[in-house]
């Protein structure tokens, strides 16, 4: 087991938020096919604040959305406009390219979630894009309540207390075994959560502090555990907590990430780069690989490429 810590980025451009990232890191690409975590919120939305992130583009991965609190639309180039609020999950499948805003309601007061991208495996990376919304289904597991945004929870537990949490799995489409849960629980308790003996997992800790198989971790960090586990045992402080579980099968294939764009060389990320500031940026073509997003305003240019030459990086040999 292990730790990391957030570093804190700005998200949106000229009216950036700042978000907690733990995902990736120089130590750590990947949890599973998970390559990204950001933690936001919660800020309070007004017109100068909140979620306003302008059209921007994403290739080879799924991005996930889930809430806290709060409302944002999402729009995107292949025609969704969804408003997502606490309880359903918002995912993105960006395959060959897309291009999304997202926009926090001012009906609410604040925004509070996190957003993850998914890798998508080399042999589902250039599939077409598409657009999902669920409804994530809910179980109570002694004092604590799982919401399963993703994947299931894992089967074979043996337990009278829980029987049937093998059925409890999301809807959304996935390209390799994972799973994705918000766990809420009071100050003071204790349960165990199975998971997938062969996956890897991390919980991030949205509010409180936690002791997992002995293991510390405290509010905005990320607690690493590696494949081999059969089951958490969490235990809670005294305040309420908030975790959010991820874990997969390790994802073994060589990634390159740079800005918004997930591929496989350096190359490759150019040609994503150049494909988005000459279609979208300068031309505004709606036929060009990341197509056109119905926004009142103008989409993010990408940045400058680096002077350096980017490398693929993984954690698994």
């Amino acid at each position: 087991m292990s730790i990391l810590s957030p570093r804190t980025v700005p998200l949106g451009g000229v009216r950036a938020m700042t978000v907690r990232r733990t995902l990736p890191q120089r130590e750590r690409s990947t949890i599973g096919a998970w390559c990204f975590l950001d933690h936001f919120g919660p800020d309070v939305v007004s017109e100068d604040s909140g979620m306003v992130v302008p059209p921007h583009p994403h290739t080879g991965l799924q991005t996930v959305t889930w809430l806290f609190a709060g409302e944002v639309e999402h729009c995107d180039s292949v025609g969704s406009r969804q408003l997502i609020s606490p309880g359903s999950v918002n995912l993105m499948t960006a395959g060959a390219g897309i291009s999304h805003s997202e926009v926090s309601q001012l009906g609410s007061t604040t925004v509070h979630g996190v957003q993850l991208w998914v890798a998508l495996p080399e042999a589902d990376r250039h599939i077409a894009p598409f657009f999902e919304h669920h409804v994530a289904p809910r179980v109570r597991l002694g004092d604590a309540q799982l919401t399963v945004f993703v994947g299931a929870l894992a089967r074979g537990l043996g337990m009278p207390a829980v029987a049937g949490l093998g059925t409890v799995a999301s809807s959304a489409t996935i390209f390799s075994p994972l799973v994705g849960i918000e766990i809420v629980a009071p100050a003071n308790s204790m349960f165990v959560v199975p998971v997938d003996v062969t996956f890897e997992h991390g919980i991030l800790v949205d509010a409180g502090a936690i002791t997992v198989n002995g293991e510390a971790a405290a509010q905005d960090e990320l607690l690493l555990l590696e494949v081999g586990l059969g089951e958490l045992s969490i235990e809670t402080g005294n305040q309420p907590v908030r975790l959010v579980l991820i874990g997969g099968t390790p994802f073994t294939e060589e990634l390159v990430m740079w800005w918004n764009f997930l591929g496989r060389s350096h190359e490759e990320i150019v040609a994503f780069r150049e494909q988005w500031q000459g279609d979208v940026v300068a031309g505004g073509n709606e036929a060009g690989v990341f197509g056109r997003v119905d926004y009142d305003g103008a989409a993010l240019p990408a940045p400058e490429m680096p002077t350096v030459i980017l490398r693929p990086r993984r954690n698994h040999s």
